[in-house]
């Protein structure tokens, strides 16, 4: 795997975590906190994205094959399930897809809002351990070339403890209006790339199509 195949691939991870776009959900589930508190829960948010996408890079593929799931299959599954999600972005609207309204009803009763609900599902949801699957699938069993899979996974953790621990002056600085634009920005692109893993989902599955 070259370096422009992991750049791709982190910045596409990047765009379905969307961390800028959870911000206010951030600061909504930390109201009350004060800055120690704060930071906690974005470090917290960040270790959980890492070792759960850490987890499903190299789980993943044996899961599949568990369950008689073909990677084709998947990959189409996925991909509507991503089309799913940037149709909501680019409404600026949180896709039930990462969050219920029961689930963001009862994240200001939890102390460890940072796992549940930010790190998961907001942040490591499906669209984004799909997209860690399917990416890690490309190595065919290789553990080494899986395990650059790990530097997009950890870069992306690095931008959620970024983004939370700036998450008061980037609001300040973009403002709602500004933080949907980025939402709206990022489902776009996710709309590209389900469109392709729908495309070479169905091209394996059905070869036909190609005429």
């Amino acid at each position: 795997m070259d370096a422009y195949a992991l750049v791709k691939s982190a910045l596409a991870l990047f765009a379905i975590v969307d961390p800028v776009g959870v911000i206010p959900i951030f600061l909504l589930a930390t109201r009350g906190f004060d800055t120690t508190q704060s930071h906690a829960a974005a470090r917290v948010a960040a270790l959980t994205v890492l070792g759960v996408l850490a987890l499903f890079i190299f789980a993943g593929e044996p899961m599949l094959a568990f369950f008689g799931i073909r990677l084709a299959s998947f990959s189409v599954a996925g991909g509507l399930l991503l089309l799913l999600l940037a149709l909501a972005m680019v409404q600026a609207h949180v896709s039930p897809q990462r969050q219920t309204q029961d689930e963001a009803a009862e994240a200001g009763e939890r102390d460890a809002v940072g796992v549940v609900p930010l790190g998961v599902p907001l942040l490591a949801g499906p669209g984004a351990i799909t997209h860690v699957i399917v990416a890690a699938s490309a190595a065919k069993g290789q553990v080494l070339q899986q395990s650059l899979q790990l530097i997009p996974v950890a870069l992306v953790a690095l931008s959620v403890w970024l983004a939370f621990r700036a998450a008061p002056l980037v609001a300040r600085r973009l403002g709602r209006t500004g933080i949907h634009v980025v939402t709206r920005l990022m489902g776009l692109i996710i709309a590209a790339i389900s469109i392709e893993m729908i495309a070479s989902g169905l091209v394996e599955l059905f070869p036909g199509l190609l005429g």
